[in-house]
């Protein structure tokens, strides 16, 4: 029997979980959570699913695409027009790496404490 498992968080390690929450509050339209103080901040979606960002003594950015350090996760994010959410993100600080394989199905960018993450065509 296979377990059943519902995912309410997903939480990111940062050097300031402040301004990395304020980068994805702005690129998703995730609300703070209230809870959020100097070493943890937090964003909720309506369906109730947390990003968590916790700070982290000594934290090193992954490398991408070279894993040292590892890439340690990464979100896909579905987007209706790429040209215009890469504008939008470049924006807000998102990070434009040199090696991007996804052509014009889905492109790498990270995020301002160098987690990568994609966009997807919806």
């Amino acid at each position: 029997m296979a377990l059943r498992m519902r995912l309410t968080a997903i939480t990111l390690d940062c050097a300031d979980p402040r301004a990395l929450a304020a980068f994805y509050e702005q690129a998703t339209g995730f609300a703070p959570h209230p809870g959020s103080d100097g070493d943890f901040a937090g964003l909720t979606r309506e369906d109730g699913l947390f990003i968590g960002f916790q700070r982290v003594a000594g934290y090193r950015a992954p490398q991408w695409p070279g894993q040292d350090p590892p890439q340690q996760s990464h979100f896909d994010f579905a987007v209706e027009d790429l040209d215009e959410a890469e504008a939008v993100l470049l924006e807000l600080g998102a990070g434009k790496p040199e090696y991007r394989p996804g052509g014009d199905r889905w492109r790498v960018f990270t995020d301002p404490a160098g987690h990568p993450f994609c966009l997807c065509l919806r």
